[in-house]
């Protein structure tokens, strides 16, 4: 049997693929109804662009009696961005697009004479521009405002400065409702994303700790680990630009209606946790190393790489109360000292055992060293009296 057709049978069904997205489906929609989160923002983001879309044929089709109003719902209903800012800036672009299609549109049709002419002229051209990074993703808006003018016959510069008015007319009424209804604020992502990488690099320890207490070291499991950490932190790092631009020209008093957290946790808790993260990739590195009986470093082994074990372990600990304390009350650090006499009592053995390794030759002291520096600094950097003393 080949690749490719063991590859098609491990394919779900197509019975079996409606119903995973039904579950799926179910699942968001149980979720959107049950308490703020994403599914939530998305379902209101969704209302929001349709009642922008109606509005705005209201306003040109039937209060301004416009035969063919279209442009200022199509408009209305995009720039129902994710933030304000972004409708704002996406408005720009749009509008741009828009401008430089109907004029390109009017001008082929006047030097060619025919639709088909115009469109061989000007469709080409309006979707090259569309790769300008001026114009973000809204370039291609040039290229079908052109079709849409070619299409009605009517290339005029009253028509032309037809379009663009009903382009304005959308953008105003897509950019109010965004703004003014429920505005978008990203201040929950930033704290949920923080807590799950916190919770991952608990994780990772604890796969760790486990792994050298059972003398079996996965390290391609510790790469991937690593590499998945990379990425919740590169989530978190994206929630908090997202937070930083959604902030931006909302009033203080919209935030207050949207039952948000009243503070999101500090910048520098990106940069510790982006500390910690290096932190965990340089220790599975080093143990990738040691695990190679190519290399000249000599794992540790016995009773002390069971105590760093011990030690990888409270250290994940750590981090898993730090991302229960995010997602719960946002209160505080407050240490347990319980714990902390177990990590001091264990880094007492584990120097034990690099003064004693440092007897025995240099090579097992190496990986050791390198070792208990490393839970050093991810003990300093996650427990609260690491941090402060």
């Amino acid at each position: 049997m080949t690749g490719v057709t063991e590859a098609l049978r491990r394919q779900p069904r197509p019975t079996q693929a409606i119903r995973q997205g039904a579950h799926a489906f179910g699942r968001a929609a149980r979720a959107a109804f049950r308490g703020p989160g994403r599914e939530r923002d998305l379902l209101v983001q969704s209302l929001k662009a349709s009642a922008a879309a109606i509005l705005a044929w209201l306003v040109a089709g039937v209060w301004m009696g416009d035969p063919m109003a279209l442009m200022a719902p199509w408009v209305a209903v995009v720039l129902v961005q994710a933030t304000v800012f972004s409708s704002l800036i996406q408005a720009v672009r749009q509008l741009a697009a828009i401008c430089c299609g109907a004029v390109l549109a009017s001008v082929a049709l006047a030097v060619t004479g025919s639709t088909l002419g115009a469109v061989a002229l000007s469709v080409p051209l309006l979707v090259l521009l569309a790769n300008w990074p001026r114009f973000g993703d809204q370039g291609i808006y040039g290229a079908t405002t052109a079709l849409f003018t070619l299409s009605t016959s009517t290339v005029g510069v009253s028509e032309v400065g037809h379009r663009v008015g009903q382009a304005a007319l959308g953008a105003v009424i897509g950019i109010a409702v965004n703004a003014f209804v429920l505005p978008p604020i990203h201040l929950r992502d930033v704290r949920e994303n923080l807590a799950a990488l916190a919770r991952e690099a608990g994780d990772v320890l604890h796969t760790l700790a486990g792994d050298l207490r059972d003398g079996e070291w996965d390290v391609q499991g510790w790469s991937h680990a690593s590499a998945r950490l990379e990425r919740r932190l590169e989530a978190l790092r994206s929630a908090r630009g997202w937070s930083r631009e959604s902030l931006r020209l909302t009033a203080g008093p919209r935030r207050a209606v949207r039952r948000l957290p009243a503070s999101i946790p500090p910048e520098q808790d990106d940069e510790r946790w982006s500390r910690v993260t290096g932190h965990i990739r340089a220790l599975t590195r080093t143990l990738v190393v040691a695990a190679d009986e190519d290399r000249a470093p000599v794992a540790p082994a016995g009773p002390v790489l069971d105590a760093y074990a011990d030690l990888l372990q409270l250290i994940g600990d750590a981090c898993h109360a730090e991302s229960d304390r995010l997602l719960a009350t946002g209160g505080e650090d407050h240490p347990d000292d319980h714990a902390e006499a177990a990590m001091r009592e264990l880094r007492g053995q584990l120097q034990d055992g690099l003064r004693e390794h440092a007897g025995q030759g240099a090579e097992g002291t190496t990986v050791l060293g390198t070792l208990l520096l490393q839970a050093e600094n991810l003990w300093s950097e996650t427990v609260p009296t690491g941090r402060n003393g």
